[in-house]
């Protein structure tokens, strides 16, 4: 068995509004092993981001713990790296000096090795003929592959995504899943990623875990059964994500909740 990148054990969390304490998360326990995909999904609101904050220690929870390779998460660490739905570039670098910058994370590196590492990664995710491009020259890919080559840059154990394709079309999402699973392949990352979108989590994960309508807790888990590479158009995938996206359909009825 793989060894546990995380044990979240009993997490909760409220937060504080005009309208009174909101809880996002309750009693939520999940495991996450070395090397797998996970995905959570679950209806807007249902806490996946709020979860995957307190896994990334920019978040405490009210209750509970987070233990990553057995160390209690305390607060934010070079090991686990967040990419957000925004792909959060500097306007004033390149791209090159974008993902130098996500470099500073690794003072034992020389200048030299922290360049290397950076032409590396770019090259990786298909961007070697953009060093030197600025940022507003980009598309909404591009600069997303530049914000995982910066991620992916300082050689974190763990990517913590939280709906980092939402926002771009399905063409150039199509290609990213594609991109995700060949660079998953290549460097054996743990991966969590949020999303609300059924047929991407079938696409992408080895498990999906279902979230509750608020306030969040893990209400169903699917081990997704096929091979990889995985086409997000396939009949497969679109087949088992129907499995669930009833199960979504149901545990919202059950709370009563619209999507």
């Amino acid at each position: 068995m793989l060894a546990q990148k995380f044990l979240i054990e009993g997490v909760s969390k409220r937060f504080t509004t005009e309208r009174g304490a909101v809880a996002a998360l309750d009693g939520v326990s999940l495991d996450v092993r070395a090397g797998e995909v996970v995905c959570l999904v679950g209806a807007s609101g249902c806490g996946k981001s709020t979860l995957l904050d307190i896994m990334a220690g920019l978040t405490r929870p009210d209750a509970g713990k987070v233990v990553a390779d057995g160390r209690n998460v305390e607060g934010p660490g070079r090991q686990r790296l967040v990419m957000f739905q925004e792909s959060a570039l500097f306007p004033w670098l390149d791209v090159f000096g974008n993902v130098m910058f996500g470099l500073k994370l690794r003072p034992d590196l020389t200048n030299k090795e922290r360049r290397d590492k950076a032409a590396h990664y770019l090259e990786l995710v298909g961007l070697s003929g953009f060093v030197h491009a600025n940022v507003h020259e980009l598309s909404g890919g591009m600069k997303q592959r530049a914000a995982l080559a910066r991620a992916l840059a300082p050689d974190p154990e763990v990517l913590l995504m939280d709906e980092p394709f939402a926002a771009l079309d399905a063409i150039t999402r199509a290609q990213l899943y594609g991109d995700i699973q060949r660079i998953w392949r290549e460097t054996g990352k743990t991966i969590v990623f949020v999303t609300h979108d059924v047929r991407e989590a079938a696409c992408l994960g080895d498990r999906v875990l279902l979230m509750s309508p608020r306030p969040g807790r893990i209400s169903r888990e699917f081990h997704v059964p096929l091979g990889r590479p995985r086409d997000i158009n396939s009949v497969e995938v679109a087949s088992f994500a129907t499995k669930i996206a009833d199960a979504l359909h149901g545990t919202i009825a059950e709370h009563g909740q619209a999507a």
